[in-house]
């Protein structure tokens, strides 16, 4: 279904300096930052009418923002040309649109065929590109698409997932519940004097001379199609049922998804999951601080993450990563909680 959005006001809105919580400060970009996809992530996600004012919601917005500082700061460069995040209060850039159709009807008729109108199209090369921006989208039925973008490597979906629901806090309660998040991210870059790295990282999350990333193709982005796949509960309980130990949804998903696209097929599901399993108990506290001792040892060093970039085609491999823990499906301004998540094209082949 072609539905027509107009973009009505474009702005970046900056808390006042009496509230924003930044103070000017330089925050150092941790190996965890370093490794981590540097590029913006959307989330899409609507509401039925009725639904607060844009006028509202920029006022929540900005008075959470304050408590968040890193949202409304930039990226840098130091003298050594080392990454860093200024909490400079530059601001966050807000894009107010609407739509020319109701809600429900674009929503039951392909909402897909007009997804990548309803989120900024952030630009990291930029210059003073904002770390955070949101697009809010009404419809003429008065329902409301909020579409956000923000810097992977400032917050992931855990930390985005907190900050919209605090942002929805602050909207209910007319900015009179406003959270006070923890922002050391220098609690999580503790190394180990000297630093004692034990894996082999500058092959694994950097891009290293055994790295299997340096082999993935990279495809035209139009070649790149996203595919949303609905599993209904019974299935996954049927799932569960074959694994015949207790497993999370995640495990048991990713076990059926493998097994699907690779030569897993006569692996039995208890043997697929059994291998996932181990492999992320493998992720420990010996394998994180040997991390953090990698990064301390080459932190003056120009280090390329493994992670996807757009175009790239793991086929056959995957890269799968679990939002079953957000709390994206709560996020409620007022009228209660989202009617649909929107899947934002991700032009990256083999991620699930």
């Amino acid at each position: 279904m072609a539905v027509s959005v107009e973009i009505t006001r474009k702005a970046v809105l900056r808390p006042s300096p009496e509230s924003a919580w930044g103070g000017a400060k330089k925050v150092p970009i941790t190996v965890f930052d370093r490794a981590s996809t540097d590029g913006y992530i959307p989330t899409v996600f609507a509401w039925s009418s009725p639904a607060p004012t844009n006028g509202t919601l920029k006022d929540g917005l900005l008075a959470t923002v304050a408590r968040f500082p890193h949202l409304a700061g930039r990226f840098a460069v130091d003298n050594n040309g080392r990454k860093f995040l200024h909490l400079n209060n530059a601001g966050v850039l807000v894009i107010e649109a609407t739509a020319r159709a109701d809600l429900a009807t674009a929503l039951a008729h392909d909402a897909s065929a007009h997804i990548a109108e309803l989120y900024p199209k952030a630009e990291k090369e930029h210059v003073d590109e904002p770390i955070f921006q949101v697009q809010l989208t009404r419809y003429t039925c008065g329902g409301l698409v909020i579409g956000m973008a923000s810097h992977h490597q400032v917050a992931d979906g855990q930390s985005m997932s907190g900050f919209s629901a605090s942002w929805a806090t602050a909207v209910r309660t007319n900015s009179a519940a406003l959270p006070s998040p923890f922002l050391d991210r220098g609690a999580t870059d503790n190394p180990r004097s000297p630093p004692l790295p034990a894996f082999d990282h500058g092959s694994i999350e950097f891009k290293g001379e055994h790295s299997s990333s340096r082999s993935y193709r990279v495809l035209p982005l139009d070649r790149i199609k996203n595919l949303a796949l609905h599993f209904p509960g019974e299935f996954v309980a049927e799932l569960k049922a074959r694994v015949g130990a207790p497993c999370s949804t995640f495990q048991c998903l990713l076990a059926h998804a493998w097994k699907k696209v690779t030569d897993l097929l006569s692996s039995s599901y208890p043997t697929v999951v059994g291998v996932i399993r181990d492999a992320v108990a493998r992720v420990n506290d010996e394998y994180i601080q040997s991390f953090v001792d990698f990064g301390e040892a080459k932190r003056d060093m120009k280090l390329a993450s493994t992670a996807a970039t757009p175009g790239m085609a793991f086929c056959p491999d995957l890269e799968v990563d679990s939002w079953l823990g957000f709390g994206f499906h709560n996020l409620d301004f007022g009228g209660g909680p989202p009617c649909a998540f929107l899947s934002p094209d991700l032009p990256i082949d083999g991620v699930m």
